[in-house]
């Protein structure tokens, strides 16, 4: 598992994964089938056709998002522990919501074991209603879209707040893939089939998923699938992606910020830090301190953890139960970090293998062809500044055939050493991003 680090600007994005499911044995990719066959890629390879399930989106009440909310923050704490263990040393960033609803659509076609170990390792508790519960978060996520002049409350121009969520799907032109399928995604994630023709020329369909990945982040991810990534053997192809992009709800003052030691475990670099005093929202446990830092209208908000090297990572959940309104005297670090992953042997030591071995079972999706997952590749991006944060994630995954008294003194809080940080949705809970920076001066290339 390779791990590559580099900077972002200060907005928030996710393509989130794409699954992309490839043949096991021989049978064919336009094998008979009782169920509808697509129809072909144009003659030269180059585009591609679309074909959506009979079923429309149909939005749930937001207040049904809590089980999805309760699994992909469960995921996320065991996927960030696996990250940091691969690279103590290193910067992390990932998108937790992005990689689990990924999984989620694909374990929509899984049956048996395959699904059981999908479910456990998503932390899904109620497999008959987690689509129902997904389909619910997005539609919360959505509402927090807002644009306003704050010229009038003496700002400076456009208070922001962007977030998208996209999902499609990337199948074989000419293989049946099952209708109830194509429907639970329609409805409950808005995707739609888009026919490649893999067999052929897998490197046009690997360029139409990356361009599409690249429209949905605003260009923070140009290319999740690498030359090579997409193999002739590849049949279907799961993406979800996330943009976000947020202003501060009180900014950092750009003349006020300076270059300080910042401790890595490589040794001390030079860090931009930015300062701000406001009452934000601050916790402390056995060993660690936090602050939580609103963006505009509220609904979003980024969370930062400085912890004892001796000391356990409390909970994401532990955390923000614990925040409240303090004056605080913040000493913040600039960063832009961004990570490449290929998660398909993080997965299985978390307790999927069957779903990346020959008895996997996704019949579900089509019974034209066997299918397995080739691959999972995830990459995200942040990048956090004065004015707010920008980040962009992507996951792909490859299916192959085969509290004490407060104190009345403002609390002086300086982030000079690796910290851990969730980006949140305060209405359900969920964490979008979460990551740990090591080191704030390194930039992306």
């Amino acid at each position: 598992m390779s791990m590559q680090r580099r900077t972002f600007l200060s907005l928030l994005a996710l393509p989130a994964v794409a699954q992309l499911l490839q043949s096991c044995g021989d049978e064919a990719a336009d094998g008979p089938s009782t169920t509808p066959t697509a129809p072909p890629v144009p003659a030269d390879g180059a585009g591609h056709s679309s074909l959506k399930g009979s079923a429309p989106l149909v939005a749930t009440a937001p207040d049904g998002a809590l089980a999805g909310s309760a699994a992909i923050n469960a995921f996320s704490a065991d996927l960030y522990e696996r990250l940091v263990a691969a690279d103590p040393t290193a910067n992390v960033v990932f998108s937790p919501a992005s990689s689990a609803l990924a999984l989620a659509m694909t374990s929509a076609g899984a049956k048996g074991a395959t699904l059981q170990e999908m479910n456990t390792v998503l932390h899904i508790t109620e497999p008959g209603t987690i689509h129902r519960s997904m389909n619910a978060l997005g539609t919360a996520l959505q509402t927090l879209n807002q644009v306003r002049d704050n010229t009038a409350e003496g700002g400076t121009g456009t208070s922001e707040v962007q977030l998208s969520i996209a999902n499609s799907l990337w199948g074989q032109s000419g293989l049946a893939f099952e209708q109830a399928f194509l429907d639970l995604l329609s409805a409950e994630y808005d995707a739609g089939l888009e026919l490649v023709d893999y067999a052929t020329d897998p490197e046009a369909a690997r360029a139409a998923i990356n361009e599409w990945v690249a429209q949905q982040t605003n260009d923070r991810i140009p290319e999740l699938l690498v030359e090579g990534t997409i193999t002739p053997d590849a049949r279907l192809t799961l993406v979800n992606a996330i943009y976000l992009k947020a202003n501060w709800a009180t900014t950092f003052d750009a003349e006020q910020t300076t270059d300080q030691p910042f401790a890595t475990p490589a040794g001390d670099v030079s860090a931009a830090m930015m300062h701000a005093s406001a009452d934000f929202g601050y916790a402390a446990g056995q060993g660690w301190q936090a602050v939580d830092l609103p963006y505009v209208f509220g609904g979003l908000s980024f969370t930062a953890a400085l912890v004892e090297a001796d000391a356990p990572l409390p909970s994401a959940d532990e955390v923000f139960a614990a925040l409240a309104g303090r004056p605080v005297q913040l000493s913040f670090p600039r960063f832009d970090i961004e990570t490449s992953v290929e998660l398909s042997r993080v997965l299985e030591a978390m307790g999927m293998p069957t779903a990346f071995s020959g008895a996997a079972d996704f019949s579900g999706m089509t019974t034209a062809a066997s299918l397995t997952i080739g691959a999972v590749v995830h990459q995200a991006n942040i990048t956090v500044d004065e004015e707010g944060t920008e980040a962009a994630a992507a996951t792909a995954v490859v299916m192959v055939e085969t509290a004490a008294p407060e104190p009345q003194e403002p609390i002086v809080l300086t982030f000079d050493r690796p910290f851990t940080f969730w980006l949140r949705d305060r209405g359900s809970g969920t964490v979008l991003f979460a990551g740990r920076v090591a080191d704030p001066s390194s930039t992306r290339s």
